[in-house]
């Protein structure tokens, strides 16, 4: 297992959960993948800070029981974890929010390149959200 990348997705994590979008963003490649769960693939930072800002005002989340599995060669990882959530804002296409929590497991696979995020591809079961958010 290659410690810097473990180190890298902590401190990526980290900024996530402090909302530090500067730090966040600057753990990324300029022409990052982003592939949304159940979703598009976007590429480029610019990209990521806008799905960024978007989930921001929608949702309040920390990310925790986070546990870091990489290849040898450190670029390729596995990150399971929950998300502690709160519905904010109502986003397009899904249930009304109205500061429903939640509490959602949760994975990502990541690409590392020059020991910065080159791909980040998230999943969780949508279902399970919107049955939590709809209770």
């Amino acid at each position: 297992m290659s410690q810097a990348t473990v180190k890298l997705l902590q401190d990526y994590y980290a900024a996530f959960n402090k909302q530090d979008m500067d730090t966040f963003l600057s753990l990324l490649t300029d022409d990052v993948i982003h592939d949304i769960n159940q979703g598009a693939r976007e590429v480029g930072k610019v990209a990521f800070a806008a799905f960024m800002e978007r989930m921001n005002q929608n949702y309040k989340e920390t990310i925790v029981d986070i546990e870091v599995m990489t290849n040898t060669a450190g670029d390729r990882a596995a990150v399971e974890f929950t998300v502690l959530g709160e519905y904010l804002a109502t986003d397009e296409g899904l249930p009304e929010a109205n500061g429903q929590t939640y509490k959602l497991p949760a994975g990502a696979f990541f690409e590392i390149r020059d020991g910065l995020v080159a791909r980040v591809t998230n999943y969780y079961n949508l279902e399970d959200w919107i049955a939590q958010v709809s209770a």
